[in-house]
């Protein structure tokens, strides 16, 4: 059903005090939710009280994100880049879940300074593929320490961010539509 609108979880994922996580995953949810093929849902791991030690029994907060996570039918995934992979909230949330993700795509935005989250990206990618789920090639990269970003992190629109940003969307919305098709014909097994 093309018509349908493939529900995308944007996924916030630094919860630091004085982050600029929020803003670039606002600034990208925004940018998202003007095409009128997708249904954009923020996630922001700041919202969830995920417990320090893996629990024996999932926790509401960690039912709350795998619930959310199996309801949407692709993700963006914003992360900062830090120490050359993801934070460790990150790895936390995406370990909440596991069937959820599967036969899912899932779209990064990444941030850093100087390389753009470009080490964060390779990381993620490793981590998705053993969950089953399909990255995209394409990413958006936000260098904070370019001149396309303001005082807060909020990235500007450059001609190049927004065609990084149609590009993945196009292939995430491509990918999300044929398995979520897919999953409708026959469950997905690992």
């Amino acid at each position: 059903m093309r018509s349908e609108r493939l529900g995308v979880a944007v996924i916030i994922g630094s919860t630091r005090v004085g982050r600029v996580c929020d803003a670039v995953g606002a600034w990208f949810a925004e940018r998202a939710g003007q095409r009128d093929d997708l249904a954009v849902d923020v996630l922001d791991l700041a919202g969830y009280a995920f417990p320090a030690c893996y629990p024996q029994r999932p926790t509401p907060s960690m039912r709350r994100f795998a619930g959310a996570v199996g309801r949407a039918d692709a993700f963006v995934v914003v992360t900062p880049e830090y120490n050359r992979s993801f934070p460790a909230s990150l790895k936390q949330a995406v370990d909440s879940a596991y069937d959820e993700w599967q036969a899912k795509p899932v779209g990064i935005v990444s941030y850093g300074s100087g390389s753009a989250g470009h080490y964060a990206v390779e990381q993620l990618r490793t981590v998705f593929t053993a969950l089953h789920a399909v990255t995209m090639r394409d990413w958006v990269g936000v260098d904070l320490l370019g001149p396309a970003v303001d005082g807060h992190g909020r990235p500007h629109d450059t001609d190049d961010r927004l065609r990084a940003i149609e590009a993945m969307l196009d292939q995430l919305t491509w990918w999300g539509r044929t398995l979520r098709e897919g999953r409708r014909a026959q469950p997905y097994v690992s």
